[in-house]
């Protein structure tokens, strides 16, 4: 064998026995169910469709267009929206799309601030700053981890935004939209929900519908609580045929050309299991939440937002400065086989040295953990965080309990292999 396939197919295998180990809290990570992951193996994934479906530019998508169909039915059905995009190829894409349909250079958008949980997307250094958007930042509520409304209305009425864009990479708890809807009136705005990370609680009914409550366009990565493959899907429920064909022009051929067909298929399969189980899912996440974060906090981690039930989200965030900051703790946690990311929070000014930790348990859920697994991983997280025990030790114990714990739930129980049929010839 080459040498260099044998590197990479080794190292693979060895990603692959190792997280079969660990306990995987990135609160942006996901599984794909087995058939969902089939869909990626698939000759779709050779192909190219440009253009909307029945309107392509390149012959031989017959199959593809009847595809593509259904996966625009199931998340129009599943998000009860007029208007329902998947041809964005991630979740940052998806925005991209939003700042050249409706923003032009020097345009005021008003956003959260990236040390109050923003995604990268939106800062002056991403892909807002690149599109040359003025980017003005809301006022935020530290101790219920929220924008200030009050003060988000009155700047909203102040400056006046083309743009109004919520949404965060640290979201603990629905975004007032209703209570700002006057604001958004007087300012003539139009309001971006950029949902990438409660994408799968908004369909399943946990977190907030942000397009019944005020928002106009909804951007979003499919791979967080919405457990499908590494894409990005654009909704809205606007009946103004001008604003979606906006949309449409700004993916394509704006920022997308062609769109990961075997990536769309996937998400194809995640939607239709998602109308079978996915209020179950959603639900569970949220309890799991709540427990990890009472657990952590009865071993004396500091948990933000505490006096507000900790979170409403997937996510739980804590303050760690106290034992060693978010860079120094998520590496410790790492070596014990307890994947985590160092978090910026709203009093930190290095990124490279934050006070934070984000934890997800979007994907331990779909493990099939509960609320009484989440007080034994809040146990192994403060063997790492405050006993100081050896990695080696708590890492044995991850592994441990893993093995319990290693196929995916709340997805169509027949496996792949069951269901292979693509072959080449």
């Amino acid at each position: 064998m080459n040498e260099d396939v044998a590197f990479i197919e080794g190292a693979v295998d060895r990603h692959h026995a190792w997280f079969a180990r660990c306990l995987p809290m990135i609160a942006s990570e996901n599984i794909i169910s087995p058939l969902a992951r089939e869909m990626l193996l698939t000759d779709f994934g050779d192909r190219y469709a440009e253009g909307l479906p029945h309107e392509r530019y390149y012959q031989g998508n017959t199959f593809v267009d009847e595809v593509e169909d259904r996966v625009v039915a199931l998340a129009k059905k599943i998000f009860r929206v007029r208007h329902a995009d998947p041809r964005l190829t991630s979740g940052t894409v998806a925005n991209m799309a939003v700042y050249f349909a409706l923003l032009e250079p020097g345009d005021i958008m008003t956003s959260v601030a990236l040390s109050h949980g923003a995604h990268i997307s939106s800062a002056k250094f991403g892909a807002a700053g690149m599109r040359g958007v003025n980017n003005v930042n809301y006022p935020f509520d530290v101790d219920r981890m929220n924008i200030d409304v009050d003060g988000t209305a009155t700047l909203i009425k102040l400056v006046k935004p083309k743009v109004a864009a919520f949404g965060q990479s640290v979201f603990l708890f629905p975004t007032p939209l209703a209570d700002l809807r006057d604001a958004f009136q007087e300012a003539g705005c139009t309001v971006w929900y950029d949902g990438a990370h409660v994408l799968g609680l908004i369909a399943g009914g946990q977190f907030q519908d942000p397009l019944h409550e005020g928002a106009d366009v909804v951007t979003g990565s499919t791979h967080k609580t919405l457990p499908g493959p590494q894409h990005g899907i654009l909704l809205s429920d606007s009946d103004d045929e001008k604003f979606i064909k906006r949309l449409q022009r700004a993916v394509f051929p704006g920022v997308v050309s062609n769109h990961h067909l075997h990536a769309m298929a996937a998400l194809g399969i995640t939607l239709a299991e998602f109308v079978e189980f996915g209020r179950e899912y959603a639900a569970q996440i949220v309890r799991n939440s709540k427990a990890l974060a009472q657990a952590l906090h009865e071993r004396g981690i500091k948990v933000l937002a505490e006096k507000h039930g900790f979170t409403e989200s997937h996510t739980v965030a804590l303050d760690v400065a106290a034992l060693g900051g978010g860079a120094k703790l998520s590496a410790d946690l790492e070596k014990a086989n307890i994947i985590t990311n160092k978090n910026l929070l709203p009093w930190d000014t290095s990124p490279v040295k934050p006070s934070g930790v984000r934890l997800g348990t979007q994907e331990l859920t779909r493990l099939g953990m509960r609320e009484s697994q989440m007080d034994e991983v809040a146990e192994l997280f403060a063997r790492v965080a405050v006993k100081h025990e050896p990695s080696e030790k708590v890492a044995a114990d991850v592994g441990a309990m893993r093995t319990e714990f290693n196929t995916v739930h709340y997805c169509f129980t027949e496996g792949a292999e069951a269901h292979r049929r693509w072959r080449i010839a």
